[in-house]
């Protein structure tokens, strides 16, 4: 069992050894000078711009990089919504799949808005080929580029002494899924796709099993697809039980790619950000605590899935593969429980094994990674989510050596300060409040019959929901009965609260700051590149992660932990 570390270890070193080189990359993408992707992609984006009438010489300050965000998708909502209600009479629906009932419809297009992937239907029998082409592997690379091109906003704001104006969103946009987004994704399908990931336009295709029965296999353009979904941290599987399923992630070398994308941009855009404002020990300071909380997450739950089900010992059950529940076998509990770290903690939420069974402290960690929603997070949003705990870390420093704080040379002040509390607590209050009223809906209305699992751990099942939800992750516990007009509709107001008041925060600080006077560094001036500043960043991170969220983790998977550990 412990052979499976040695392939732990070699996922993250690659991630370690492609980040570097791609967030140079990235830098350069959106640094806006003569570069040699220019050559590659620079024609087929002045076609793009002309066609749709995008100025891309056109400055835009912050006000007009959120209208811009938000108009583009409002026009992908009322698209995706008029796929999915009409799927089976549009073409490339071999299977014959019926239209999505409306309420289903409205979670499903905008959870893939919103790039957070929440799946209230089974995939390979809730949508057709046209769907999952047209409407969702679509949604997969734009929803991303959306998150990318805001953090290109923020780090152009960062860098500038003083401007009002921050280069064009639409550029940023349509760089980020031409010339970073498209590339990584189509090597990824290419090798997905010769490791044994169908891509074909046919219908499902009857086989015939050892024992002699026959049963109908669902494929499709699958390759292309899960490729995306992993490198844009999207997560919405192809088939239902997402990358558990051995056509989305056949081999263990397709379980080590798909793990690897999942990282890889997150990891990136940190990188990015240090080539982008020349400011390569900022860079390493952020990644230093993204990478402190990933692994204090990451050892206690492949511990806790290595170790097995206590119970099971006290009946005398050996488990020498660790706690097999829910999980491939081909794949193994480590790195089973690698996977469902690295998926909470970057809004990506696809899965190799079902969350629901892993066991409670894994679970926890698993939470408490969605909660903290800034250790690597989703590419672009996770630096921004990080950003807001930057600003409250240098807002305390300051307060605390008695200086108006200050942050890259600009005094943050009042109206800073409010945008990134309210920011930082709309999280929390989406989580708990969703929650805390479903959890007293079925206390009063036990015959809606939304659980599988009563106690704490049906209490973990609606936590981990709207945890999802508010992060953009879109994983569940799936022992919960979501396809409901309750859950899809409650759950799709969290996830359109939760993706577009988050970006815009620091949008607006990055903008506010920027057009203030800049104030030469001093010998006084706060050093936000150094260890010591990344300690009172994790401190800032652990208290407010501890004050909004412990008590609710102490009512279902701590809970459930102690009772198993009697």
């Amino acid at each position: 069992m412990y052979t499976e570390i040695p392939g732990i270890v070699m996922i993250y070193l690659a991630v370690l050894a492609f980040a570097w080189p791609l967030g140079r990359y990235i830098a350069a993408v959106y640094d806006g000078k003569p570069h040699f992707s220019d050559r590659i992609f620079g024609r087929a984006e002045t076609l793009l711009y002309r066609l749709s009438g995008v100025d891309p010489t056109q400055e835009m300050g912050w006000k007009e990089h959120i209208k811009a965000l938000l108009l583009i998708n409002l026009l992908w909502f009322f698209f995706a919504m008029l796929v999915l209600m009409n799927q089976s009479w549009l073409p490339l629906n071999p299977d014959q799949n019926p239209d999505m009932s409306p309420h289903l419809a409205f979670n499903t297009a905008v959870s893939f808005l919103v790039n957070c992937n929440l799946q209230h239907y089974s995939g390979e029998t809730g949508l057709s080929y046209f769907s999952q082409i047209v409407c969702i592997m679509f949604l997969q690379f734009v929803t991303a580029g959306t998150g990318m091109a805001a953090a290109a906003m923020v780090f152009r704001a960062m860098r500038a002494r003083t401007a009002t104006t921050f280069g064009n969103f639409y550029v940023y946009f349509v760089r980020s899924c031409t010339r970073v987004l498209l590339p990584v994704s189509f090597i990824a399908a290419v090798l997905l796709a010769f490791s044994g990931t169908p891509m074909t336009f046919e219908g499902k295709q009857e086989m015939t099993g050892l024992e002699g029965d026959t049963v109908q296999v669902s494929r499709g353009p699958a390759a292309a697809m899960i490729a995306i979904k992993q490198a844009g941290t999207n997560g919405g599987g192809f088939f239902g039980v997402n990358s558990a399923h051995p056509l989305e992630n056949p081999t263990y070398f397709s379980n080590m790619l798909e793990n690897m994308l999942i990282l890889l941009i997150p990891v990136a855009m940190v990188f990015a950000l240090g080539f982008y404002l020349k400011r390569k020990k900022l860079a390493w300071t952020i990644f230093g605590v993204m990478t402190l909380g990933f692994f204090m997450l990451l050892v206690p739950a492949v511990y806790q899935e290595m170790q097995g089900n206590p119970a099971l010992d006290a009946m005398g059950i050996a488990q020498e593969q660790g706690n097999s529940e829910g999980k491939e076998t081909r794949l193994g509990a480590a790195a089973s429980a690698f996977w469902g770290v690295s998926t909470t903690v970057t809004s990506n939420g696809s899965v190799n094994s079902m969350h629901d069974s892993h066991m409670p402290l894994s679970g926890a960690m698993q939470m408490l990674g969605m909660m903290i929603n800034s250790l690597y997070g989703g590419v672009g949003v996770g630096f921004l989510n990080f950003y807001i705990f930057i600003i409250l870390a240098v807002f305390i420093s300051g307060l605390m050596v008695g200086r108006t704080p200050e942050f890259l040379g600009k005094k943050i002040e009042a109206r800073e300060m409010k945008i990134a509390m309210i920011t930082a607590l709309l999280h929390p209050l989406l989580i708990l409040c969703g929650t805390a009223l479903s959890a007293y809906i079925y206390h009063r209305n036990p015959e809606v019959g939304w659980l599988n699992n009563s106690g704490f751990h049906g209490f973990s099942e609606m936590l981990y929901e709207y945890t999802s939800s508010a992060a953009n992750n879109g994983s569940g516990f799936e022992g919960l009965g979501d396809n409901t007009p309750w859950w899809n509709i409650s759950t799709g107001i969290v996830l359109l609260l939760s993706r577009y008041l988050p970006i815009i925060g620091p949008l607006a600080i990055a903008g506010i700051l920027a057009a203030g006077k800049s104030i030469p560094e001093g010998p006084g001036t706060l050093r936000i590149d150094t260890p010591t500043f990344g300690l009172v960043v994790f401190a800032v991170i652990f208290i407010v992660a501890a004050l909004s969220f412990f008590p609710a983790l102490t009512l279902g998977p701590l809970a459930e932990y102690f009772t198993f550990s009697k």
